[in-house]
């Protein structure tokens, strides 16, 4: 009798625009058993408590890899030596769900690019586990082919820009790279900070310089205008939780204090209010700004009425 080793699987961390997520890999071997076999059927086989209609709808979100590429042919057949892994998590388990996907407000457009507000709680790109309802599918069937030029966090919303020619999206890029653009956000954090400030501290080891601006004190939160000098992973996040003062809703860096707070906000309250660029064909200068989407919008006036906001000198952000 043959031995057929058990699947490896295992919960590994997966992040998701820079949320944490918690997913299960599953990974095995082809034996000479399935040779032949389709991948759905494999997967089913293998993988414990995977059905196969739930393989099917596994490898159509594209949560299915061959020899590390994604596969979205359930009827590929498998080869004795391919290496099999399957990205089991929260998408799979929703995929049941009837929810239309969400409205996408475009804020502009031409033939180079589009500018849209991203709601809280949508990815911007493809996960290992899916492909499939993330900001830039979503943008690629309803406004035709488009670029990825950067990203929001999954819990953040606000502005983003997609490029539509390979030639915009490569100008934008660099734009990003040199730090030669606009973006500042507004954050509201655990505690009362003092006083406008820069934070210039590192981030993954490069610099990460912050431009901190007090808009609105209440008793014990406060709302900042952020403006990015540099634009690192998680960079307002960090600086802020390193001042002390963290980003109420942030479950990955806020620590006990945002965990704590006495009101806290119905998610990550991160809004990426502005961005600013040259037009990457005409040069021409470019300059968007949103306010607070509605659910920050009302648990400010809640935290307003609890503690009667004063406003610091400036124009508000």
């Amino acid at each position: 009798m043959v031995h057929t080793p058990e699947p490896a699987v295992g919960h590994a961390p997966q992040t998701c625009d820079g949320a944490a997520l918690s997913v299960t890999k599953a990974r095995f071997v082809v034996e000479a058993e399935d040779e032949g076999l389709r991948l759905d059927q494999a997967l089913a086989k293998r993988v414990p408590g995977l059905s196969r209609r739930k393989a099917r709808v596994l490898v159509d979100l594209g949560g299915a890899y061959i020899d590390r590429a994604r596969v979205k042919v359930a009827s590929r057949p498998v080869r004795v030596g391919q290496v099999i892994e399957a990205v089991l998590g929260a998408v799979l388990d929703r995929a049941g769900d009837a929810a239309p996907p969400p409205e996408i407000p475009i804020v502009y457009e031409d033939e180079d690019l589009v500018v849209v507000e991203k709601p809280a709680g949508l990815v911007t790109a493809p996960t290992p586990e899916s492909d499939r309802g993330d900001l830039l599918d979503l943008l690629n069937r309803r406004a035709g082919p488009v670029w990825l030029v950067h990203r929001l966090d999954r819990e953040t919303s606000g502005l983003l820009v997609f490029a539509r020619t390979a030639d915009a999206n490569r100008a934008l890029a660099e734009k990003f790279v040199a730090h030669d653009l606009e973006r500042a956000y507004v954050a509201f954090v655990a505690g009362v900070v003092a006083e406008d400030q820069t934070i210039d501290r590192p981030v993954g080891g490069k610099r990460a310089v912050t431009h901190v601006r007090v808009v609105e004190r209440f008793a014990d939160t406060t709302r900042l205008a952020c403006r990015l000098e540099t634009g690192r992973t998680h960079q307002i996040r960090l600086h802020l939780a390193g001042l002390g003062h963290p980003v109420l809703g942030d479950t990955q860096h806020g620590g006990e204090r945002a965990r704590t707070h006495a009101h806290r906000p119905p998610r990550l309250a991160l809004h990426a209010a502005i961005l600013g660029f040259t037009h990457p064909r005409t040069g021409a200068p470019l300059r968007f700004e949103r306010g607070l989407p509605e659910d920050l919008e009302q648990w400010q006036a809640e935290e307003r009425g609890r503690s009667g906001g004063e406003r610091s000198q400036g124009e508000e952000t």
